[in-house]
């Protein structure tokens, strides 16, 4: 018999019996394999949202040693030697009640979080000089929804005046045009609404109110950035983190008090910090493990986008507004490396005497076993 004669050997071979299991291959669809993008376009998300989202999660799970991920997964970090015994995740094994299990939890769909966003905080914990690269494809049209199902129904509106309940209406058409906008880099932050609430003290305490997509989007940023900030922070940083409370840092306070002979307690807080945060010093110490330049602009968009009071615009050139989605990490960020660094090499290096810290937020109360032995730091 006649050899058969074959064409392009062993790529041919494979060729033919793809084409027995999946039928003809088409060109262009091998070309959009192997160049797929990860920007959605308006018109066919609406069409191909699950099958672009899985590309994008694919991925993600593929580059994560490389590059990066995102979800937030609450947990708390394990025992670490040498720290007082005080404060939650910092080697508390006594008070087993405040220890919180790390779950990951399920998505609005019902779906456990990517193993592809899981896999960013397993970089973050092991590599902890790893500058992020690719963050923003990560703010997926999932991940969106589930940060919209995240808002509080009944917040006040900001300066679009649009409610929860009516940007609900033909949410999917809108999601898919706030994704496409934020990965094209048409997205525009708005101003946020200041209203002021009274403190106890008599004073009002200016508040800004985003716009929804606002908050939106800031959600989402913020379940990414938390991948990598929950494998940085520091045991004793108790506020507007997932899994922690108020009731753990009054919790470590009490058994610092407690456990500990303490002479005396110094209690602290930054004045105005909200309204005075450093725009630079910002963004430098966000720098330090986001390298992705479109995740970063859009931190630098939320900072500079002004407030509006009685229709009026102001420029922010310092300060996040107290209010805001994504102020509480940018604040923690800032404070890590503004306090909690330097308060960590400070009780190891100098302090002579047992030291707890227990920060909440921009709130800090320090004191001390031994006058002499330095100040035994606690925060509430």
């Amino acid at each position: 018999m006649p050899t058969p004669f074959r064409s392009g050997g062993r790529q041919h071979g494979n060729r033919v019996k793809r084409e027995r299991l999946f039928g003809p291959e088409n060109p262009r669809t091998l070309r959009n394999n192997m160049h797929e993008n990860r920007e959605i376009s308006c018109t066919s998300c609406l069409f191909q949202q699950d099958r672009s989202v899985k590309a994008i999660n694919h991925n993600a799970d593929v580059n994560v040693q490389e590059k990066s991920d995102c979800a937030v997964v609450p947990v708390n970090q394990p025992n670490k030697e040498g720290q007082p015994s005080a404060e939650v995740g910092e080697g508390r094994a006594q008070t087993g009640e405040n220890i919180v299990r790390s779950h990951m939890p399920p998505t609005q769909s019902g779906k456990r979080m990517s193993q592809g966003l899981h896999g960013v905080r397993q970089v973050a914990s092991v590599r902890k000089q790893e500058r992020f690269t690719a963050l923003l494809h990560h703010v997926t049209l999932n991940l969106l929804r589930d940060s919209f199902y995240a808002l509080k129904r009944q917040a006040s509106p900001g300066v679009d005046g649009v409610t929860w309940q009516e940007y609900e209406a033909g949410l999917e058409g809108r999601l898919c045009d706030l994704h496409s906008r934020v990965h094209r880099g048409a997205y525009r932050a708005r101003p946020s609404r200041r209203v002021y609430i009274p403190k106890a003290d008599g004073r009002q305490r200016p508040l800004g109110i985003a716009a929804l997509e606002d908050k939106i989007v800031q959600q989402a940023v913020v379940t990414v950035l938390n991948q990598i900030y929950e494998a940085d922070f520091k045991g004793f940083s108790y506020g507007f983190r997932p899994g922690r409370s108020p009731h753990q840092a009054l919790d470590a306070l009490t058994v610092g008090i407690q456990r500990k002979r303490v002479n005396w307690v110094l209690d602290a807080d930054i004045r105005g910090f909200f309204d005075n945060m450093s725009h630079e010093w910002t963004m430098k110490f966000i720098e330090h493990r986001v390298a992705d330049r479109r995740m970063l602009r859009l931190i630098q968009k939320w900072l500079k986008a002004g407030v509006s009071e009685d229709g009026q615009w102001s420029e922010t050139n310092v300060g996040t507004p107290q209010g805001a989605v994504v102020s509480p990490l940018l604040a923690n960020v800032y404070l890590h490396y503004v306090f909690d660094l330097w308060v960590e090499a400070w009780r190891k290096k100098v302090a002579r005497g047992d030291v707890i810290v227990v920060r909440y937020a921009d709130d800090r109360a320090p004191r001390a076993q031994r006058a002499e032995e330095g100040p035994m730091c606690v925060t509430a």
